[in-house]
């Protein structure tokens, strides 16, 4: 982490886990433990548990992400939630384009952007997902597939709008695998997300940009992860359901 050019953002996605009941319990463990952060910290509930995590929250220094949003505002789209939705919920983030989104759910690089746009028209801050599958590792196209879904992610934004955006590099063979990528792997591609976009914009806008790791951070690992120069915070998984380890990469976070 560099915390002269960045802000470092701990960021729990509890999937499809947790009742309210359950995200009550869970929320009202973890608000003693991070209370004296010295980084963002985020939970990214499942809708239904929206309103009590914004709730419990409010006058606290956790902040409430949502998992997925809509592109547009409002119309026949079943079962999805539009942007407004979640800002008039006291929504503040919004995780887009997860691999799991992508895998099970039709997620493309051109719907990511549709929806990373339409959360920041909307006064969110998208926390964009990237990373590649094994085989694409192992062929050693990494670099390829990671700039072609940073560009289109990206696509169509100003400079002003990179402000409010957070990139998360997961790679899918490291998500719930068990497996996670050394400090230098993953240094190695957050790097290359930073140059993508110093390329595409500005290096001041590269240096600001928050660049998570999210491929199976965890209490034991994550002060290693977080010693490298272009790894600025983690998108927690399984981690961010237990508070007192979740409490461990907030603290890793906050030295």
């Amino acid at each position: 982490m560099n915390k002269e050019k960045r802000t470092a953002i701990i960021a729990g996605n509890w999937k499809m886990n947790k009742t309210a009941s359950e995200a009550k319990e869970l929320i009202e463990s973890l608000i003693p433990l991070v209370k004296d952060a010295g980084c963002t910290v985020i939970i990214g509930v499942p809708f239904t548990d929206i309103a009590v995590a914004v709730d419990l929250t409010k006058g606290t220094n956790i902040h409430v992400a949502a998992q997925n949003v809509h592109f547009k505002d409002s119309g026949a789209y079943t079962g999805e939630i539009s942007p407004r939705m979640l800002t008039e919920a006291g929504v503040e983030y919004v995780i887009i384009g997860h691999s799991e989104r992508r895998q099970y759910f039709g997620e493309t690089d051109e719907t990511v952007n549709l929806r990373a746009r339409a959360a920041l028209a909307a006064g969110l801050k998208p926390i964009i997902c990237v990373g590649e599958s094994l085989e694409q590792r192992e062929a050693g196209v990494t670099e390829e597939f990671v700039c072609r879904q940073v560009v289109m992610a990206l696509l169509n934004m100003t400079a002003e709008d990179l402000a409010n955006v957070v990139i998360a590099y997961e790679p899918i063979w490291a998500i719930g695998t068990g497996k996670t990528a050394t400090k230098e792997q993953a240094e190695e591609v957050c790097a290359f997300i930073r140059k993508v976009v110093e390329e595409n914009y500005s290096k001041a806008v590269a240096d600001a940009l928050t660049i998570q790791y999210g491929g199976s951070m965890n209490a034991g690992n994550a002060a290693d992860l977080l010693s490298m120069e272009d790894i600025d915070g983690g998108l927690i998984g399984g981690a961010s359901l237990k508070p007192n380890d979740f409490a461990v990469i907030v603290g890793a976070a906050s030295k």
